[in-house]
């Protein structure tokens, strides 16, 4: 399976020539699937997942014009009988997995069977994630939190942290989380968004600093793309890789 991780959707030109040369054909002939689950622990989740569906969200992705769409809900998986839904996941072009809460979303990534279901996907299927996908679609991976959500199985370590914004310090519970493992590095979106200050490139390297991989910070204007295991940058804006810290030698 192909990846395409972003951090706000397809914004701008090289992301969505990106997504066409991973596709292999237009987006008007590929046919996709949207999964909105990552929304749901955030007031107003519901109606976001609806605007999101009606391609009204600031992260481009369901208006891209596909040959067609439907909506593949994590949550509702377990108690579905897996003829039901895996021959729509196994048949689609894209699944687009769009942004919200990362551990949340890598929780039913894993309980609904489609984090085991990823890797056996046509090699030319493509993984479209938006922020929290992207950084969902990690092993391990870390996020910044006020209160985790509940009814999660947890993070892997959690501890407080103080970080500077344009308006003063801010304490906040750092999260290492366990992701999908479709990739073998982390992604941090948003870098030096100004609505999301805890993104700046500072706190970039300090988080990047606690994952066991490579750790890609993109701007809302950049993505990663995967093929054959090969992680490749485009952007029209800002990024920077960190590579992991070295163990005692």
């Amino acid at each position: 399976m192909r990846a395409l991780l972003t951090s706000s959707g397809i914004r701008n030109g090289s992301i969505h020539a990106a997504l066409v040369e991973l596709l292999g054909k237009p987006v008007a002939e590929a046919t996709a699937l949207f999964v909105p689950t990552a929304l749901y622990p955030f007031p107003g989740g519901a109606g976001m997942a609806y605007r999101a569906i009606r391609g009204e969200s600031p992260s481009p992705l369901c208006e891209l014009g596909w040959r067609s769409m439907g909506v593949l809900e994590l949550t509702a998986l377990p108690s579905i009988d897996e003829s039901a839904w895996v021959p729509a996941v196994r048949d689609a072009d894209a699944l687009l997995v769009g942004g919200g809460d990362p551990l949340f979303l890598a929780q039913w990534m894993r309980r609904s069977g489609l984090a085991d279901l990823l890797p056996t996907l046509r090699p030319e299927a493509v993984y479209v994630g938006v922020s929290a996908a992207s950084i969902a679609a990690a092993a391990t991976f870390v996020e910044t939190y006020v209160d985790p959500p509940r009814g999660t199985d947890g993070p892997l370590r959690s501890e407080s942290v103080v970080f500077g914004t344009p308006e003063g310090e801010v304490d906040r519970l750092l999260v290492t989380g366990r992701g999908a493992g479709l990739v073998d590095f982390a992604v941090i979106p948003h870098l030096e968004h100004p609505h999301h200050p805890d993104a700046s490139l500072a706190n970039a390297e300090k988080w990047a600093a606690r994952i066991p991989a490579p750790t890609y910070a993109i701007d809302d204007e950049s993505a990663v793309t995967v093929v054959d295991g090969v992680a490749r940058v485009v952007s029209e804006g800002q990024w920077k890789l960190f590579q992991p810290l070295a163990g005692p030698g």
